[in-house]
């Protein structure tokens, strides 16, 4: 049977999946549970992404099909990573929902999404050394393992991870067309 997901902006009532997501279980390989006053903030600063430009990045609740149940959320935003533009992504599942192949889902529609709507040439994920289960939605998503690096998350905290990588293909930047002469 297979696992299909939509992706659906993120939004003002969204706050709830957040908090779940802020449960212990969900932020061992993240540095732990945040504030609420980060909570808050990160809502905000997710409403603000997907009101921007789509090519900025975007922060997606995912949706079950044909059931509706919302199990989690994906996105990506822009970065610089080495010297190059790219585009990072992260994910996470509810635990209930886990083992489903939903993280898997919800990575290629995501690819998808930035495959029409982005500007750069890649997406990277840096899970944890010790995430195997993200490392291998990497891996199942198609992603390319560029080998070990130390990644700081949260920032400031170095933590060993993997630099998985996905090209994309850069878009070429669109031009407003000229009009007709007068």
């Amino acid at each position: 049977m297979e696992t299909r997901v939509r992706l659906e902006p993120w939004g003002d009532g969204d706050f709830w999946l957040l908090e779940r997501k802020n449960e212990p279980a969900m932020t061992a390989h993240l540095g732990g549970p945040e504030t609420p006053e980060k909570l808050v903030d990160r809502q905000r600063r997710y409403e603000a992404l997907s009101a921007r430009e789509p090519s900025a990045g975007r922060m997606f609740r995912v949706v079950l099909e044909p059931s509706g149940e919302s199990v989690g959320s994906v996105g990506f935003w822009e970065r610089e990573w080495r010297g190059e533009p790219v585009y990072e992504a992260g994910w996470g599942v509810l635990p209930e929902f886990q083992g489903r192949g939903l993280a898997v889902a919800a990575l290629t529609e995501l690819l998808a999404y930035v495959r029409v709507h982005g500007t750069r040439d890649s997406v990277h994920a840096f899970p944890g050394t010790d995430h195997p289960a993200s490392n291998a939605v990497c891996r199942r998503a198609g992603f390319e393992n560029l080998g070990d690096v130390d990644f700081e998350y949260p920032p400031g905290v170095p933590h060993p991870s993997i630099d998985w990588r996905h090209r994309v293909g850069r878009r070429p930047a669109t031009t407003p067309q000229a009009g007709p002469m007068p």
